[in-house]
């Protein structure tokens, strides 16, 4: 019996090896390219900080994974600060040069304006600047000549310390400014022990923050070492550098270049240098605070004055190459200085504080009832789902209708040149 003899059309022969090519190399983008979605500027970043990078962020024993903090429909500050990527004025260029920070923002502190941001209200660890936090709450409680008798815990808390001892008396004014100049945990703990203990000093750290109208801030801890929940905003931090900076008591002691300690009795003291060091170098500089774990990278704050205009700088995960982020801070501050000198539309407001929302403990979003205004969406991302990235779906779907088309085409084909 003779074989059926096929011919097959030489265009739909050189068809079918061109579609082949364009589906393969479609199908490689889809799937081996990382979606800009997995960056982390991007806004799945906005609900939760990224991964954290070791255990320090484990809860206890027995103790449940906070969830993250409801992101509310409307942001403080005006509908741009709900914006990711840069938030500049209308015909304004980013800063130059290397701003490693992944989120920052600027504002005047006068007038509460935002004049440029950058991810304001993303979601990241703040590090040692919660110790500006601490310190509220210790102006809001304790007396400059309230005297603490460090204990074994404070003693031993991991470093960057101050180096107290245990069994020995400070006073809180003492203890008040080495925090902000050496940014000793094991002060942090200590004027935490003074507040009640760490769980009460953290629920007046909420409290305040909550009545400030920072809805992105979570502390975890005193100190800002790295814990469950931990969680801030460039733009949160604006509004705790501003409150704080309108309290005589904390300018005196951000604005001191150096102190002498005396952890022990009958011992010499040492003498305790500021480690911010844009105090040294960078005219008009008021004073800030540094921060630095493993999870929350390098973080910053500072403020200065200039032509009679006071500004605030916030860095939010910043690395210290190309260059330092201290000179990074610089370039930030004088860009803003520019933009107030232009008189360019602001980007945003820094909300002001609510005293009566401040005099309540801040609720846990876990437990308290389900209010129209705040309220997560049953459809928010959890801290699994925003550090994967939104679009993973889709991009599925889209590789496999991409599969199908191919299929059916080449099955068509197939068919007609058949004889």
């Amino acid at each position: 019996m003779p074989s059926e003899s096929r011919t097959i059309d030489p265009v739909s022969s050189w068809f079918v090896r061109l579609l082949s090519a364009v589906v393969v190399t479609l199908l490689s983008a889809l799937l081996l390219t990382p979606t800009a979605a997995a960056k982390p500027d991007d806004c799945s970043y906005r609900p939760v900080p990224p991964p954290p990078v070791d255990s320090s962020e484990v809860p206890k024993p027995g103790e449940p994974s906070p969830t993250p903090l409801p992101v509310p429909d409307t942001p403080p500050g005006g509908e741009r600060m709900a914006e990711c990527g840069h938030v500049l004025p209308g015909g304004v260029e980013r800063p130059k040069g290397k701003i490693t920070a992944k989120a920052w923002l600027l504002a005047d502190l006068d007038d509460g304006t935002v004049l440029a941001a950058k991810n304001p209200h993303g979601r990241q660890r703040p590090a040692s600047l919660i110790k500006v936090l601490l310190a509220l709450a210790v102006m809001d409680e304790l007396g400059q000549d309230d005297v603490v008798t460090a204990s074994a815990a404070d003693a031993s808390q991991e470093c960057s310390c101050v180096g107290i001892v245990k069994g020995q008396q400070y006073t809180v004014d003492r203890l008040f400014t080495s925090l902000l100049l050496r940014s000793g945990n094991d002060v942090a703990h200590a004027l935490g022990s003074a507040l009640g203990g760490n769980d009460q000093a953290l629920a007046k750290m909420n409290q305040l923050a909550a009545g400030l109208g920072a809805v992105d801030t979570r502390a975890a801890t005193t100190s800002g070492l790295d814990g469950p929940g931990m969680t801030s905003s460039a733009y949160d931090l604006a509004l705790i550098f501003r409150a704080a900076l309108a309290q005589p008591r904390f300018v005196e002691a951000v604005g001191t270049h150096e102190m002498t300690f005396k952890r022990r009795e009958r011992k010499r003291p040492v003498t305790i240098y500021n480690d911010n060091t844009l105090l040294h170098d960078y005219p008009g500089f008021l004073g800030g605070k540094t921060g630095f774990t493993n999870d929350a990278r390098h973080t910053y704050l500072g403020a200065a004055e200039r032509g009679g205009r006071r500004l605030a700088v916030v860095m939010l995960r910043a690395e210290q190459h190309p260059m330092r982020v201290t000179d990074q801070a610089k370039r930030l501050l004088n860009y803003g200085f520019r933009l107030s000198r232009q008189d360019v539309e602001p980007v945003g407001t820094l909300v002001e504080p609510t005293r009566d929302a401040s005099l309540r403990p801040r609720e846990d979003p876990t437990t308290r009832d389900a209010e129209p205004d705040d309220v997560a969406l049953d459809d928010e991302p959890t801290q699994a789902a925003a550090t994967e990235g939104p679009g993973g779906a889709t991009r599925e779907i889209v590789v496999l209708v991409l599969i199908a088309v191919a299929l059916i085409t080449l099955l068509v084909l197939h068919r007609k040149t058949r004889r």
